[in-house]
């Protein structure tokens, strides 16, 4: 007979490690290509000496003269507060007593849930290494009842609860809207619940996942981004915290302008790019070159089981997440993704990890990871800007 207790070791002995290598290493390419360390973590924080520069301790001189001064490495302290990752099930207590003499059909059941929210986690984990930690989605350009019309569908999928705020999250426009449907012709998301009220969202807002405004990772758009603060640390003052940006000419991607990039990072930051991700459309136009060009195509097999297609041993990733137009060239060997404990299941004081939500006939169990994303050189990655898509 099926009972709670034996779902709960289901989901602690059969299931987590199966969804911890799932969201670790099959999410999303750019992820499978990063180390995951519980290094460098000092209780709720990220600390950690990030070197710049060369040492200054090298010299020449004369046989009898005097040694070199020395001059130490130069090091900077990263700062970065865990980000707390939540993935959460929900059975009702209807559908655990219908199964309770067929294990069979309470297989089925954990099994469709325990996908829905591997589903869910990939696409929230993917997005987010390329956000900048804020958590925006997308910006409102006009509302009409439920209807918001946003300029960018790239982060919204049906069946996300999102809030919608200002732009700086100070003010909560409205909360926990589910996403009803979405017109990708016309960029429009429906969301459930009474009608939102004149006034209440404007143009300009943006969307988040509920309760998520500035608790995402710190992701590729932190790096890239316009902000003056990357791990606490002011990127004006400091220039080798900015990564080179270039930009297409003509709107053209080929081998050169990829190669250019390749040397520069390697001259200028001793850095050796292995790692090149873009939106579809960019990946189309460089492979619209290769053809013209005639040019054979390499494929790559990848950790996790994905293919790319290869620029000189190094590989070319598509992902739906990567920002519109844009490629970039980075070492990953520099990234780390620092956690407090790899993927576990939320238990109570009992113990227990499957819990009645109150006054529901409902129970529920969580996945939490503590977590945030650092880049130990962000001046050896770069991104090309302004490639036409295809």
């Amino acid at each position: 007979m099926v009972t709670l207790k034996s779902a709960e070791n289901a989901l602690k002995t059969l299931y987590l490690g199966v969804v911890s290598d799932q969201l670790n290493t099959k999410a999303n390419p750019l992820l499978a290509a990063i180390e995951q360390t519980s290094s460098d973590v000092w209780g709720k924080e990220i600390r950690k000496l990030a070197p710049y520069g060369i040492n200054g301790g090298i010299g020449a001189g004369t046989e009898t003269g005097d040694l070199p001064t020395a001059a130490q490495n130069n090091y900077a302290q990263f700062v970065l507060t865990l980000k707390n990752l939540y993935g959460t099930i929900e059975i009702s207590d209807k559908a655990i007593r219908a199964s309770q003499n067929n294990s069979g059909a309470f297989v089925d059941l954990l099994n469709s849930e325990m996908e829905g929210l591997l589903k869910a986690s990939k696409f929230n984990f993917g997005r987010m290494l390329y956000g900048d930690g804020s958590g925006k989605l997308a910006t409102v350009v006009s509302v009409s009842g439920n209807d918001v019309v946003v300029d960018n569908l790239k982060n919204l999928m049906e069946g996300m609860v999102v809030d919608i705020l200002t732009a700086s999250g100070g003010t909560t426009g409205v909360s926990s809207r589910r996403i009803v449907s979405i017109d990708r012709d016309t960029k429009t998301v429906t969301v459930s619940g009474n009608a939102i009220a004149s006034g209440t969202v404007t143009a300009g807002n943006i969307f988040t996942v509920q309760g998520s405004f500035g608790n995402e990772l710190t992701g590729l758009g932190a790096i890239f981004g316009d902000g003056n603060l990357l791990y606490g640390i002011d990127k004006s003052q400091n220039k080798w915290l900015q990564p080179k940006s270039y930009v297409a000419q003509d709107g053209k991607i080929d081998d050169v302008t990829i190669q250019k990039v390749i040397d520069n990072l390697d001259e200028v930051s001793g850095s050796t790019a292995n790692f090149i991700v873009c939106p579809f459309g960019v990946k189309r136009a460089y492979q619209e070159y290769l053809t013209a060009n005639r040019t054979n195509v390499d494929v790559m097999n990848l950790a996790g089981g994905y293919k790319a297609i290869s620029y000189n041993g190094i590989p070319i990733v598509s992902d739906r997440f990567a920002p519109q137009g844009t490629m970039y060239v980075l070492n990953t060997n520099e990234f780390n993704l620092h956690q407090l404990c790899d993927w576990r299941w939320l238990e109570g004081d009992d113990g227990k990890i499957i819990r009645q939500v109150a006054n529901k006939p409902v129970y529920t169990a969580t996945l939490v990871k503590y977590a945030d994303l650092i880049c130990n050189k962000p001046n050896g990655q770069a991104q090309i800007t302004g490639i036409a898509e295809k």
